[in-house]
């Protein structure tokens, strides 16, 4: 008999939710961003819940908005996440750890570093949502005066992903012999100078961390483009999808997928996890009740904003009660755009309708009652349209709790997710394998630290 498939649950963070009117929402904490303490508690209430991991998010710019609309976004500034995490691994034992890192304008040899260390300091539940960076002005704030081009981004991110692995593989995993009577700390044999020299990037190593726990901290991507598709068929391990229909995300999954198969990358070796924004109500009305209230806090400057961006054209001089005009397209996130447009046009919006969802939520959403949620996720997994989600919060702590509380149980009564953790490291959990040393393959990898 067939094992049935489990669910992969992962929690997008920002590090609090990513509705914009979640910290004006009754009971909510507006002050979440940078309050170490609930967020603390936030990160202990998905382990209780048995989630994967605690998924931040992160930017390099204030965003790119007018005044009025910046104004009145609580996601405006938070935590660094590679700050932020260590301390989250101190206060948690199983849950995985995901932080955002660009490849557009952070050095490689830093973010090698940086993962490692999370890698070490968590016992091994790293992880690195791989980004190329889609803001504009981030680019302004590392000397640039230009954002780079779309697909160079993704030409860097390549060569980026192998400077990185390769400085993470610098050491075998039993380079460090510690012979104190001999006086000999490591062998110098299992040590591997990377000598990168390509395209974009120039990078010496060795890495002066020991590999890490995982072999590599897990690799996430979420770009959905064709470039980004491509990028994710060859690197990732997780990919934070954004389709919003059944049928969207079994195309997605489907191409991504096929693509590993013309790659010969087994398709386990990857799970694909749809953001799912979740509304939970003891009734399907009171549910929805809950997310008209929240979108009703969203102000249409803060809307009209989020369109501009999403489409990467300025939309504040649009007719609000008429129809999306024509877009161009720009150099901004081309997926991002295409679902706006989607979405646009699939549900027949006004500007002013489409800011609002915008200035809200527009992706997937599940409102409705604990069984109806596990009823729509079970519908996902099982018809191949995801092999999880990454769950987002309405409002914090209220939308956590009520999904832990009560969506939780009723997947765990139903097979479809775990009751107690796999194992210690993220991609024991993920049921992702250890990658080998690429200079120093053994016929077995260690699965403990590789400098214990």
């Amino acid at each position: 008999m067939t094992e049935q498939r489990q669910l992969r649950l992962g929690a997008f963070m920002r590090p609090v939710s990513i509705h914009t009117a979640s910290w004006r929402y009754p009971g909510g904490m507006p002050d979440g961003n940078f309050n170490l303490k609930a967020i603390t508690h936030f990160a202990q209430t998905l382990e209780r819940g048995r989630f994967d991991a605690f998924f931040m998010a992160d930017h390099l710019a204030v965003l790119n908005m007018p005044m009025e609309a910046l104004k009145r976004s609580a996601t405006v500034t938070s935590f660094d996440p590679l700050t932020l995490l260590p301390a989250l691994a101190m206060v948690t034992e199983h849950l995985g750890l995901i932080a955002t890192a660009s490849t557009t304008f952070e050095p490689p040899y830093v973010i090698a570093r940086r993962f490692a260390s999370l890698d070490h300091i968590s016992g091994g539940r790293a992880g690195w949502n791989l980004v190329t960076t889609s803001n504009p002005d981030a680019a302004l704030n590392f000397g640039l005066e230009e954002h780079m081009e779309h697909g160079e981004r993704y030409r860097r991110a390549r060569e980026f992903f192998d400077v990185v692995t390769g400085l993470w593989d610098s050491w075998a995993d039993d380079a460090f012999i510690r012979d104190v009577d001999g006086g000999v700390y490591f062998d110098p044999d299992k040590l591997h100078v990377l000598d990168h020299k390509g395209e974009y990037l120039s990078v010496r190593g060795p890495l002066n961390i020991a590999r890490p726990v995982q072999g590599w901290p897990v690799i996430v991507q979420a770009g959905a483009s064709d470039a980004g598709r491509q990028l994710a068929a060859e690197t990732a391990e997780v990919i934070f999808a954004a389709q919003s229909t059944l049928a969207e995300g079994q195309r997605f999954y489907a191409d991504v997928k096929g693509r590993m198969d013309q790659l010969g990358r087994p398709r386990e070796h990857l799970k694909i996890l749809p953001g799912a924004f979740v509304v939970v109500g003891e009734t399907l009305a009171e549910a929805q009740e809950k997310r008209a209230l929240l979108d009703s806090l969203v102000h249409y400057d803060s809307g009209i904003a989020s369109l501009s961006i999403a489409l990467g054209h300025d939309a504040s001089g649009f007719d609000p009660d008429g129809p999306l005009p024509e877009i161009p397209e720009s150099n901004a996130s081309k997926s991002g755009r295409e679902r706006v447009l989607a979405l646009a046009a699939r549900e027949n919006l006004t500007v002013r309708q489409l800011a609002g969802r915008l200035g809200g939520y527009s992706g997937l959403a599940m409102v409705g009652t604990p069984a109806m949620i596990a009823d729509q996720m079970q519908e996902w997994l099982m018809r191949d349209g995801c092999d999880g989600f990454n769950v987002m919060f309405p409002y914090l702590p209220g939308g956590l709790d009520d999904f832990v509380d009560h969506v939780v149980p009723e997947l765990q009564r139903r097979g479809l997710f775990r009751r107690e953790y796999e194992g210690t490291t993220l991609r024991e959990n993920l049921g992702l394998p250890r990658p080998e040393n690429q200079f120093f393959p053994r016929a077995h990898s260690k699965k403990m630290r590789p400098d214990s």
